[in-house]
């Protein structure tokens, strides 16, 4: 018996729109890490359907699936080590918590900058009144 190419090219389209959803909805990093792996799956699925419908004697498919599940383990042992650490920092994993950690665009930084090289009022010299009039005069 002999599968029909649309019913894996079906599944793995069914596969990948779950992970595509779960990470633009999801506000949980370890949520939108499974979606991910989700995504990859079906890819990986997909890439051995076509390596077995095309017959491929070097079986190039079923290869590049073994790399993409090496890339994919490390994937999540680095997102997961990274989540952990942001949680013990944070106290929580929501992405949208994460954003906070962003560096200031650089209009900030230089009007930071510049308010710490201005002296405040409080803080200049007193000037003589000789030294204003030569300084109106000038």
């Amino acid at each position: 018996m002999h599968l029909h190419l649309a019913y894996p090219a079906v599944l793995a389209v069914l596969l990948f729109c779950v992970g595509l959803y779960g990470v633009l909805a999801r506000r949980n990093a370890i949520l939108v890490l499974m979606s991910v792996e989700l995504m990859l799956n079906a890819v990986n699925l997909n890439l051995v359907a076509f390596d077995v419908w095309l017959r491929d004697s070097l079986h190039a498919g079923q290869a590049l699936t073994l790399f993409v599940i090496a890339i994919a383990a490390a994937e999540i042992g680095i997102g997961l080590a990274i989540v952990l650490a942001v949680y013990r920092n944070r106290g929580t994993s929501a992405v949208d918590d994460l954003r906070d950690t962003a560096e200031p665009s650089a209009p900030d930084d230089s009007q930071d900058a510049r308010e710490s090289q201005e002296p405040d009022e409080s803080q200049k010299p007193q000037q003589s009144p000789q030294s204003q009039k030569a300084e109106a005069t000038a």
